[in-house]
């Protein structure tokens, strides 16, 4: 180690983004937040309980408890399953779980989706001691925003290198939301953060694959990880996001400091989420919301169309534009076989859509051959285009772009607990499945948030 290494880790060392965000993260009083982003925040956990109880059952998630039963029981619950793991194993767990499906939130100025590293850390931590509701709903918001934060300094260049912005970014995260539950100080809070930088990872090779979700659980086991060293007095780099062969400098095109003063007249990052109503990746869902219109509104029908144009952001190019996927999984990434069902008919929202079968099924790839994928320059990353010129000589064409966040909070919360009761009672029950909707959105006035662990295990 060297003298530059050394002072930037001892207490004193001048100030940097990387403590400022540290410092924010722990130090933000509570009460602070107020009652907006902590509903925006209750919807976010309210979903991630609906996903994560349905991707409890998918076969990445069943394979990652029988791994974590083998070292043993703890005091963390699993969602969706009747074990109790270690906290590490079972951030691990729930948070591939809740990426398994790959339908849950995102938040375009992180390009990846916040959630998932930050719900398994917080009921790790509140399985293992009292944490009060509105300290549940804090943590969320300051983990949210330090995600947010983080993915806009390292820039999206970060994303369009190959990085999975969810697993890297997500750490940092996790590591912050896990910090501030833990009464972590600034200068440790910093160290906590370098210690997440130090294992971030997760690329988009892995997209279409099992990894992808272990990438997530990996991120909210290791911030969790991060966040419980630096407690105990590990160090490590407190300007891990900007220094020279920092996260920044070596995987992305470069720094920009950003101003940490959320709050105030500046609205909490949490309260743009975006949310997902269709099982598959968010950059296909403009273009699968232009298709229905198309169906819907203007009556295309798949046998009347010579040549459909699939036009979106060209950076969707590496993501999801698998040309023909040969497992359901894939089709979640291909933007034209999703844009097939949705013209189809097919229930996009539906997780059993997504199977082995529907990516060879004759007519989808059919009309998947007839369709190109056009990568443009754009102004936002989710907008999407489908043009269909048909057998008759008419051309027509819809816009769509689901990167808005909703201006109607109450009914977009209506719409999410449709989603989540579908996706929840088939695992908990009916009964059950709405006494934890009710508790999550009771969280403000809860004294112990461990029961939201507790209601999400089966009888």
């Amino acid at each position: 180690m060297g003298r530059a290494d050394i002072e930037a880790s001892q207490p004193g060392a001048p100030s940097s983004p990387t403590r400022e965000l540290a410092a924010w993260a722990v130090s933000a009083k509570p009460g602070s937040i107020g009652a907006t982003a902590h509903a925006w925040a209750e919807d976010a956990i309210l979903d991630w309980f609906g996903v994560t109880l349905a991707g409890s059952r998918e076969p990445l998630s069943l394979m990652l408890a029988e791994a974590a039963r083998e070292e043993g029981d703890g005091p963390a619950r699993l969602v969706g399953l009747a074990d109790s793991l270690s906290p590490l194993n079972a951030a691990l767990v729930n948070g591939a779980a809740s990426h398994a499906l790959d339908y849950d939130d995102v938040n375009s100025r992180m390009m990846g989706h916040p959630t998932v590293p930050l719900v398994p850390v917080l009921l790790a931590i509140a399985d293992t001691r009292k944490v009060s509701g509105p300290d549940f709903l804090d943590a969320f918001v300051v983990g949210y925003e330090t995600e947010v934060l983080a993915a806009e300094m390292v820039g999206l260049s970060h994303y369009d290198r190959g990085w999975h912005m969810t697993a890297t970014i997500g750490t940092l995260g996790a590591a912050a939301a896990a910090a501030r539950l833990l009464g972590l100080d600034a200068e440790r809070a910093a160290h906590a953060l370098g210690l997440a930088v130090a294992q971030a990872a997760g690329l988009k090779s892995m997209f279409g694959t099992m990894s992808k979700p272990f990438q997530v659980g990996k991120s909210a086991s290791n911030g969790l990880l991060a966040a419980r060293l630096a407690g105990k007095g590990m160090t490590s780099r407190t300007d891990a996001l900007e220094c020279a062969q920092g996260l920044a400098d070596t995987q992305s095109d470069g720094f920009t400091p950003q101003e940490i003063s959320p709050g105030g007249n500046s609205a909490y990052a949490v309260e743009g989420n975006l949310f997902k109503y269709h099982a598959a990746c968010y950059l296909t869902h403009s273009s699968i919301e232009a298709a229905r219109q198309l169906r819907l509104e203007r009556g295309v029908a798949p046998e009347a169309i010579e040549r459909l144009t699939i036009e979106v952001n060209k950076g969707a190019l590496s993501v999801c534009n698998i040309e023909r996927p040969e497992t359901g999984l894939q089709v979640k990434f291909s933007l034209r076989h999703t844009v097939a069902m949705a013209l189809s008919g097919r229930d996009t929202a539906d997780l059993n859509a997504y199977t082995d079968d529907l990516a060879q099924d004759e007519a989808l790839r059919e009309l998947g051959r007839r369709s190109m994928v056009v990568g443009v320059e754009a102004d936002t990353r989710t907008v999407g285009r489908v043009r269909a010129e048909l057998k008759d000589g008419t051309v027509v064409e819809e816009i769509r772009d689901v990167g808005v966040p909703a201006a109607d909070q109450p009914a977009q919360r209506q719409r999410l607990l449709e989603k989540y009761r579908t996706l929840g009672e088939p695992v908990l029950g009916a009964a059950r499945t709405v006494e934890l909707a009710d508790r999550i959105f009771a969280l403000a006035e809860i004294e112990d948030a461990s029961v939201l662990s507790a209601l999400a295990q089966p009888d």
